[in-house]
């Protein structure tokens, strides 16, 4: 995981994002790749006079997006990291998607506060299906990640949790300790498994159930989050379609919006 992409763009989660993407890259010693990216702003309407409000918000975000660049830039000159910058216009999703071919990772925000744009909640889930990359989601009011802190791991067997642990799997590695928690019964593969497969990569994890109807999983993990304080939650994400009010669907909106750790989501 020595490749990761974190979103540039001037808005409330910037400095969250930033500190725990810096965290990540020095523990891992990797490599940060910045996208700066403008978003057009759309206006309704269809007369010239509507294209003139558009080109001059436009040519404002422009502006706003260059100082943030400024800033950001600068800090990055004094950080102890190697990093390179990508400047695009457009949509947020989509330009996380089709610069995130050669990421490991990539880190964006839990929901804001306050409903503020960009809507994380929906970019997260966009970008996590589309890309097939593991996304680390960090609350607006994180300031920075422990790597080497305690990791907790949301398991329900699925063929995309396994994926997920897989691939955060030489981030876990520099855990102080995992723990594999499965919320109620789950006609898959069980923890152990998961359990087995992290022991052979070195990494000795703690396994524990947990009672949970299907109501009742997003309130277990929280529950674990804000007792336990881990340093991160991995878990599967779905985000689309029929899958998006499945059991996991459910708990990752949840998630999204209450959780009080960064969190690492994969599909």
């Amino acid at each position: 995981m020595k490749n990761v992409l974190l979103l540039i763009h001037d808005d409330a989660g910037e400095e969250a994002r930033m500190q725990a993407a810096l965290d990540l890259v020095r523990a891992m010693s990797g490599h940060l790749t910045c996208l700066d990216i403008v978003q057009i702003p759309t206006l309704i309407g269809t007369d010239y006079m509507m294209a003139d409000a558009e080109a001059a918000l436009l040519a404002d975000v422009r502006n706003r997006e260059a100082e943030n660049r400024r800033r950001v830039q600068a800090r990055l000159a004094v950080e102890d990291v190697p990093w390179d910058w990508v400047d695009v216009t457009g949509e947020i999703a989509p330009s996380l998607e089709a610069q995130s071919e050669l990421a490991d990772l990539i880190v964006l925000n839990t929901a804001l506060a306050a409903h503020e744009p960009p809507d994380m909640r929906a970019t997260v889930s966009d970008v996590v299906m589309r890309s097939g990359k593991p996304i680390l989601a960090v609350p607006e009011a994180a300031r920075g990640m422990d790597v080497g802190g305690h990791a907790l791991v949301a398991w329900n067997g699925s063929s995309t949790i396994a994926r997920t642990l897989r691939a955060v799997t030489p981030l876990l590695a520099l855990a102080s300790g995992v723990t594999i928690v499965e919320i109620g019964a789950q006609n898959a593969a069980p923890v152990e498994e998961a359990a087995t497969y992290l022991s052979r990569h070195r990494i000795h994890a703690r396994v524990e159930r947990r009672d949970g109807s299907r109501d009742g999983v997003a309130d277990a993990l929280l529950d674990l989050c804000k007792d336990r304080h881990p340093s991160y939650c991995v878990m599967g994400a779905y985000g689309h379609s029929r899958v998006r009010e499945s059991l996991f669907g459910g708990v990752t909106r949840r998630m999204l919006a209450e959780s009080p750790v960064p969190l690492i989501l994969g599909h």
